[in-house]
């Protein structure tokens, strides 16, 4: 018998209460049933195998870890399915079926959704991916578009704080000062060091903006001109998922379709430890034109370049 997704109503559910509800555009499109048949081997294997996973992993990870309260009547090591859909934004009954290894596609959002809920590293999170045949979209943390000698560069610029961004502005590496400038970037996930998503929803990022407005503006009218170059490539489509479900702000201005090139200008960011920067940015292409590049941030001033050599210290303290 085929099963649809029309069929079964998923549940979103809390520890508390388990409510159907009407599948949400996330959940329904990219997350549907396929009509069952005669399967490969290697398929079904495929499925049982991610479902296998996440049955460990789900009873590995206690309420605790995740923030949700434990109660007196747990009978599940580690956590339920429905705390797991919770966690994930996704329908109970869509999260059943994948541990039940029914033959279902998983849309790449709603595996990124199932890793952070579940703690995944970079290597399960990379398993999982392949156990769902999908490619995740998000930036590895060791790219392979960074070199040993680039690494060395990156800490011979300091106290110059640089850092090396792809063209969707993921920061792929970074030396100690770039890494304390706006934020203490070691303390944000990979696949969360985008400038733009940080700038649009991280709140020491936005706050060290001292010109926040327009750089909002232009940093949106920037991702859509490289854009129209990637419109079909899956982790362009992330990225701009994201933003438009994190921060309304970006929502209201993505709808202006401003779009602006590249430019090289004098920048100014608040640091909460060392106080005013003022910088002159310059990017330095690595490859082929919207490939990697060096970006660099020169102190327009002695002032400012005596913070960042105070900044330095502090991030080697740290």
């Amino acid at each position: 018998m085929t099963t649809t997704a029309q069929e079964t109503t998923p549940v979103r559910a809390t520890a508390q209460e388990t409510t159907p509800v009407r599948p949400t555009a996330h959940e329904a499109a990219p997350v549907r049933a396929t009509p069952s048949g005669r399967e490969g081997s290697a398929s079904a294997v495929r499925r049982h195998e991610l479902a296998a996973f996440l049955r460990h992993r789900r009873e590995h990870v206690t309420p605790e870890q995740v923030g949700l309260p434990r109660g007196l009547r747990r009978r599940t090591p580690g956590l339920r399915r429905e705390e797991v859909a919770q966690l994930s934004s996704v329908g109970v009954t869509w999260y059943t079926w994948l541990e039940q290894a029914r033959n279902i596609q998983v849309s790449v959002q709603v595996l990124d959704s199932l890793a952070r809920a579940l703690l995944l590293d970079s290597s399960e999170r990379a398993h999982l991916f392949n156990l769902a045949g999908a490619v995740d979209p998000a930036p590895s943390g060791s790219c392979s578009a960074v070199t040993p000698a680039q690494h060395v560069l990156l800490k011979q610029l300091e106290p110059l704080p640089a850092c090396v961004q792809n063209s969707r502005y993921d920061i792929l590496a970074y030396n100690r000062t770039y890494g304390r400038m706006l934020c203490d970037l070691d303390a944000i996930p990979v696949e969360d060091r985008n400038c733009i998503l940080l700038a649009y929803t991280h709140p020491q990022w936005r706050t060290s903006l001292t010109n926040r407005e327009e750089v909002l503006r232009l940093m949106a009218a920037k991702l859509r001109a490289t854009m129209a170059e990637h419109l079909a490539e899956p982790a362009w489509k992330f990225l701009l998922n994201r933003l438009l479900t994190e921060s309304e702000e970006f929502v209201e201005i993505w709808g202006r379709h401003e779009v602006v090139g590249p430019r090289v200008k004098r920048k100014q960011f608040c640091n909460s430890q060392v106080g005013l920067l003022s910088l002159d940015h310059t990017d330095l292409w690595l490859g082929p034109r919207n490939g990697p590049r060096l970006v660099t941030y020169a102190p327009a001033d002695d002032e400012t370049r005596a913070r960042l050599e105070r900044l330095q210290e502090l991030a080697t303290q740290a």
